[in-house]
This record gives C-alpha cells, sequence and structure tokens, in this order.
C-alpha cells in the first residue's frame, strides 16, 4: 500500500515518499520501485526535516483507500507567536526601536511598583517625621536631611514589598489583575526577580549605612514580614490565612512604619530621649482602623482568583457585601478618631477645621460606598484608589497641621 507523508513548514515543504512506488520512464501515471538504498535515504531525510520542524509539531497524513487530517486552526498558529514584551530588546540596532523599549519597560516598571502605595508610604514618612516637631527651629537642614535618609531606603522596601507579592501571584493575577505587567507579560518573570532582589539589596544596605537603628529595625521587619506573607514555602505565605495576613498590614502600616520613623527622627536625627507624644498615640489608633479596613477590602474584588487558588480570604469565606461594609465602618471609625483628636483641643479654630475637614473625607467615602456595584470589578477597584486618595488628603490637609498644633498646646500648659 502507498503512503504519502506531508510536512509543512512556514519557509518550505518537502514531499517524501516511501513504500512500493513506481516512476514510468515516460508517463508520471507509472512508478518504479524504489530500492532500499533510496528507502533509507528518503528516511534520513524526512528525519532530518522532522527534528527541524519540531516546534511546529504537525502535519498531514494521507493514507490510499482513505484519509484522515490532523491541522491546527489559526488559533493556535497565533498562540504560538511569542507574547510582546516590555523587556528592553539589546539586539535591536535601531535606536527608535531602543527608546521606545526603554519606554515600555518603564511605564511597566511603574505599574510594577504600586505607585499609589509609595506616594503613601513618601507622604507618611513626611507626615510622622513632623510628629517628632515640638519647635519650628526643630525644622532645619538636618531634619530634611533625616527625612530624606528614610525616605530612600523606605522607596526600595516598597517597590520589594510589592514586587515580591506578584512574583508568587503570577497565576493568581492573571484572574484578578491582569493587567499587571507580571501577569500580562509585560515583564517577564526573571526581570521581576532582578528588579525584587536589587530593591530589597539596596534598602538593607542603604539602611545599614545611614546607622540609625530605628530606620534599620524598620527595613529589616518589613523584609521578614513581606516575604513571610508572599513566598510560597512551608511555614509561609501568611496570606493563605485572613488573620496572618490581615496581621502583616496591620503590624506594618499601624506600627512598624510610624513608630520607627517618629523614633528615627526623634533619637537619631534630633538627638533627643525616646518620648511617645500624643500626637504619635492619635497616630497609631487612626492607622490601625484605615490599616484593618484596608487589609480586608483588599481581598474583596479578588475573590474569584483567591477560591481557584486556595486563599481562604475573609471575603471568600463571609461574602464581599458583609466585608465590605464591614471596611467601611471601620474607615469611618478611623475619621471619627480624628474628630475626637480636634474636638480635644482647647483653641476653637482648631475643632472647626479639623472636625470639618474629617467630617467631609468621611461623607465622601459614605457616598461613595452606596453606589459601589460589588458585581463590578472595575467599580470596587475604583473604590479601593478612592481610599488611598482620602487618606493622601488626610495626610497632606489635616494630620501634620493637627498634630503639630497638639504638640504646641500641650507644651504650653
Amino acid at each position: 500500500m502507498a503512503s504519502l507523508i506531508l510536512i509543512s513548514s512556514p519557509n518550505a515543504c518537502s514531499i517524501t515518499t516511501g513504500g512500493n512506488l513506481r516512476r514510468s520512464k515516460h508517463s508520471t501515471k507509472n512508478f518504479y520501485y524504489a530500492t532500499s538504498q533510496e528507502k533509507r535515504a528518503t528516511q534520513t531525510e524526512y528525519n532530518h526535516l522532522r527534528l527541524q520542524q519540531s516546534s511546529l509539531n504537525h502535519y498531514y497524513k494521507c493514507i490510499e483507500g482513505g484519509s484522515t487530517y490532523q491541522q491546527y486552526t489559526r488559533k493556535y498558529v497565533l498562540k504560538a507567536v511569542p507574547r510582546p514584551s516590555f523587556d528592553f530588546e539589546p539586539h535591536a540596532s535601531d535606536p527608535k526601536n531602543i527608546l521606545d523599549s526603554v519606554k515600555k519597560l518603564l511605564v511597566a516598571f511603574y505599574w510594577f511598583c504600586y505607585p499609589y502605595s509609595m506616594i503613601g508610604q513618601m507622604l507618611s514618612i513626611i507626615s510622622t517625621s513632623l510628629l517628632a516637631v515640638e519647635k519650628l527651629s526643630y525644622i532645619s537642614p538636618l531634619f530634611f536631611i533625616g527625612v530624606l535618609q528614610a525616605m530612600v531606603p523606605q522607596l526600595f522596601m516598597s517597590i520589594y514589598m510589592n514586587g515580591v507579592n506578584q512574583l508568587f501571584d503570577v497565576e493568581i493575577d492573571k484572574i484578578n489583575k491582569p493587567h499587571l505587567p507580571l501577569a500580562s507579560g509585560q515583564l517577564s518573570f526573571r526581570t521581576g526577580a532582578i528588579i525584587v532582589a536589587s530593591c530589597l539589596t539596596l534598602s538593607l544596605w542603604i539602611s545599614w549605612i545611614v546607622g540609625s537603628w530605628p530606620l534599620i529595625w524598620n527595613i529589616g521587619l518589613c523584609s521578614l514580614i513581606w516575604t513571610a506573607y508572599s513566598i510560597n514555602a512551608p511555614l509561609l505565605r501568611w496570606k493563605r490565612h485572613p488573620l496572618l495576613a490581615a496581621m502583616c498590614i496591620f503590624a506594618t502600616m499601624a506600627l512598624i512604619f510610624p513608630i520607627t520613623i517618629f523614633l528615627h527622627i526623634q533619637t537619631f536625627v534630633l538627638k533627643r530621649p525616646t518620648v511617645f507624644s500624643r500626637s504619635l498615640i492619635f497616630e497609631v489608633a487612626f492607622m490601625s482602623l484605615y490599616s484593618i479596613g484596608i487589609a480586608l477590602y483588599k481581598d474583596v474584588p479578588d475573590i474569584e482568583g483567591d477560591k481557584a487558588f486556595g486563599i481562604h480570604s475573609i471575603s471568600a469565606r463571609l461574602g464581599q457585601k458583609w466585608v465590605f461594609w464591614l471596611c467601611v465602618f471601620l474607615f469611618e471609625m478611623a475619621f471619627g478618631v480624628g474628630l475626637l483628636a480636634g474636638a480635644s483641643s482647647s483653641y476653637l479654630w482648631i475643632k472647626i477645621v479639623t472636625g470639618l475637614g474629617y467630617a467631609v473625607l468621611a461623607s465622601v467615602l459614605w457616598h461613595q460606598a452606596k453606589i459601589v456595584d460589588l458585581k463590578s470589578k472595575t467599580s470596587m477597584r475604583s473604590f479601593y484608589m478612592l481610599i488611598w486618595k482620602v487618606i493622601f488628603l488626610k495626610i497632606i490637609y489635616y494630620l501634620p497641621f493637627v498634630e503639630y498644633n497638639i504638640n504646641i498646646i500641650i507644651l504650653k500648659k
């Protein structure tokens, strides 16, 4: 029985024949019987071509008396094409292509860093540093240098904290957050790992060079907590457990961050003895409520992917609606702490300014919460960004002002 094997390739086609074939001397309808030597040469050629085209791995096979066809659709061919990446391509000789690659890489890096989180931390450093200021004379070039000493290593640590979580959440993020650079393929896993390792190293090294023990404790504890939170290893991957996950965010935002930055400015920069002021206590109380709300809410839009990969978040256990409104009440309680802090002042104008300020922020948050569509990821993520924007406004306009004046009032009394 004669057989015909056709190997297809994007650039070439090769037809080999085997079996008993006859070729006519005068007409194409007659065939000679192939010799054993010809068969071996033909088989060798076939094997060589098949090896070269193994990446495509598809063929057509026709058999006399019947035929079977196996062919991949256009969808398969499209999937076989490498996904465009934003990684830099050094082999591109065209300067325009190089510039475009660098721009795309920077854009991907920007979103890899979670910019809203970084902005919040930088503003918090400025605000928390002002907690240690009791006299205007303390605001000097030395003070600004101390703030910068805290901001630089914390900037790299912020990138590490966000990046290491993305490295171990690539498959989950393909469901929950497909726009992220690693999940979408804009950055390769290798590039992400290099960024994360570099930022961790720089953060630890800079804090050690500065020599401030509060700052060293800040960077060391944050790196340990967020490594345990993210890495998928025995006894780690704490984000799988709702209580541990919430405690990681609470400890970082409400305890480690404000206390260590405050002590860095007070003891290392201003060379004063350790004293926990009333303003610091207010900051810790506010951030305790607000950070727990953020810790719980961040999983509300991600319930689908968390369930698929065995992440038993509180939202996955109790339901989105219940957890959503719990978070809203925690945010409102945090602003209530701000109202109480302002109301405790003996100055009427401070009571009015702080009262109106926190009332406006709380009202905006409550109004937006009532129109959130829990079935829409876009709506829930928009509200999540509002949570960060509200705290930005609180830090910029109200926190330093209120806390500084509370300190002045205490000193006058």
